[in-house]
């Protein structure tokens, strides 16, 4: 006989979603995702954008509910797709009610899916993108720490808005340069993975001040429920385990996270 999981925990005070795919989602239909993340008292969502495929989808999705919102950006694995007619889609929609953020953009030097100078000249364009439109940006980096760091300091002066590293798993030195530069860390269900020491490292180094709560659903379901395709009503285990891992009171954890979440995105 299976062991039965835990039930997920409903806190009195809303959480915010900061990170998901809702176009990704297979496993059940969206309207029932959307009821069950409204259960557990998640306020917002944001779902993000990550190809030229799915920017217009990200903008209906948005559109499905008042507190659904979006971003339109390209992923460093599509890097070698953008265009000036994507740039101009971006451009355009940068603005829009319900987009919050610039982004998935960034640099993946893991999986390599795009050439390196093609990745980091489509991670400067989209910045500049957020200056020429004074909002924040979603920023995915994984092992590029050393030109995650010098092409964000390029920006330094212009990049008001700052933004979110999101699913946070590098090295000290970009989470102290980021958090020292006004960014927040984004975290998700890897910390609650067993083998992931190294992030929750990170957890006790930011200040609760700069953490954003996200599942990045899909994907990084949290514990207990790994193994299921993961969705944004997980979120309040993320939540529980910050507050874990920081020894704060889980009340706490939830409040400011709250806050922190709207200074960013909903300013």
């Amino acid at each position: 006989m299976s062991k039965k999981r835990r039930d997920i925990p409903v806190f009195d005070h809303p959480i915010i979603e900061t990170h998901c795919h809702l176009d990704y989602l297979k496993d059940r239909p969206l309207e029932e995702t959307l009821e069950q993340a409204q259960r557990v008292n998640i306020e917002k969502v944001i779902t993000i954008a990550v190809s030229p495929d799915n920017l217009a989808q990200v903008r209906e999705l948005s559109q499905i509910a008042p507190w659904v919102y979006g971003t339109q950006g390209i992923h460093p694995h599509d890097a070698e797709s953008y265009s000036d007619e994507v740039e101009a889609e971006i451009r355009q929609h940068a603005s829009d009610e319900k987009i919050v953020a610039v982004g998935e953009i960034g640099l993946d030097y893991f999986y390599d899916n795009a050439d390196r100078g093609v990745q980091k000249e489509v991670f400067r364009r989209q910045l500049q993108i957020a200056c020429d439109h004074d909002q924040p940006v979603v920023i995915h980096s994984r092992d590029a720490d050393d030109d995650t760091i010098t092409i964000l300091g390029e920006f330094e002066d212009t990049l008001k808005r700052r933004g979110v590293i999101h699913s946070f798993t590098s090295g000290p030195g970009l989470a102290q340069y980021a958090l020292d530069q006004g960014w927040c860390l984004g975290f998700n269900g890897i910390t609650t993975f067993n083998k992931a020491e190294n992030v929750r490292d990170i957890v006790r180094m930011a200040p609760i001040e700069q953490i954003l709560l996200e599942t990045d659903s899909p994907f990084l379901t949290p514990v207990p429920y790994r193994g299921r395709e993961n969705a944004p009503f997980y979120l309040p285990f993320v939540a529980e385990k910050i507050a874990e891992v920081k020894e704060l009171p889980l009340e706490q954890v939830i409040k400011q996270t709250y806050q922190n979440s709207l200074r960013t995105f909903f300013a």
